[in-house]
């Protein structure tokens, strides 16, 4: 049997790692080769780092910023809620200021009315008549007010005859109060008072019918005291 020496039992083992080393120092070789070439071209290392470093240090700066603004649009947006809140509590106070004003000026005028009337004449006459709509299908809300003027030494008394002009299905028509009253209302209009009276009515208008004037004759039973006779267009408002 032959016998194989040691050297030839090494040299498969020494060939492996000759090629080895040799495959090392080529890629040794070629990366000190690469940083050979970008030395040359100006690229240092060290100042690679330190810039990486600086871009880092730069944007962690950034995000600081960007989280401050944040916070900083945050407040100015509650400050523009809380500004909103105020403007509107501002406005709703002073609307219903400007409401108390007129309500105020309108109680002024009224009483001037009855008072001293810009005419000038005394006596019985309407200082207010509205219209609104009522809560069912063709029923009317009357706002009538009547005042007696200057002279207030004696009490009125009387009846309200009040009539509606308009069309019954083109045909012209007039309505008394009686025959537009509710079930259960009372047909008699009566007043009674030294300064004024507020009434409020409801009529019902037959189908059909469109209404354009209504007619009020305030009739006096109070000896000197004179009736009246008003007119006037039907426009109805909110009720």
């Amino acid at each position: 049997m032959a016998r194989h020496s040691p050297l030839q039992l090494h040299s498969p083992l020494r060939l492996w790692l000759t090629r080895a080393a040799l495959v090392i120092l080529a890629a040794v070789g070629g990366y000190l080769v690469y940083e050979f070439g970008r030395i040359q071209a100006g690229y240092d290392l060290v100042d690679a780092v330190s810039d990486r470093r600086a871009y880092e240090q730069r944007i962690d700066g950034l995000d600081d910023e960007i989280g401050a603004l944040k916070e900083q649009i945050a407040l100015l947006e509650t400050h523009r809620d809380i500004d909103r809140e105020a403007y509107r509590e501002v406005e709703a106070s002073l609307t219903e200021l400007q409401a108390k004003i007129q309500e105020q000026r309108d109680a002024i005028a009224f009483y001037r009315g009855i008072v001293s009337p810009a005419d000038g004449n005394k006596g019985l006459r309407v200082q207010d008549m509205k219209l609104t709509r009522g809560k069912k299908e063709r029923e009317y809300n009357i706002r009538l007010v009547l005042v007696q003027a200057l002279k207030h030494d004696r009490k009125v008394t009387g009846n309200v005859n009040l009539t509606i002009e308009g069309d019954l299905d083109g045909v012209e028509k007039t309505f008394s109060y009686a025959e537009l009253l509710p079930e259960e209302a009372e047909a008699v209009w009566a007043f009674s008072f030294r300064y004024f009276q507020d009434f409020n009515r409801q009529v019902v208008l037959p189908d059909g019918f469109t209404p354009q004037r209504v007619n009020v004759e305030v009739q006096s039973r109070t000896r000197s005291i004179s009736s009246i006779e008003e007119s006037f267009a039907w426009t109805t408002g909110q009720g």
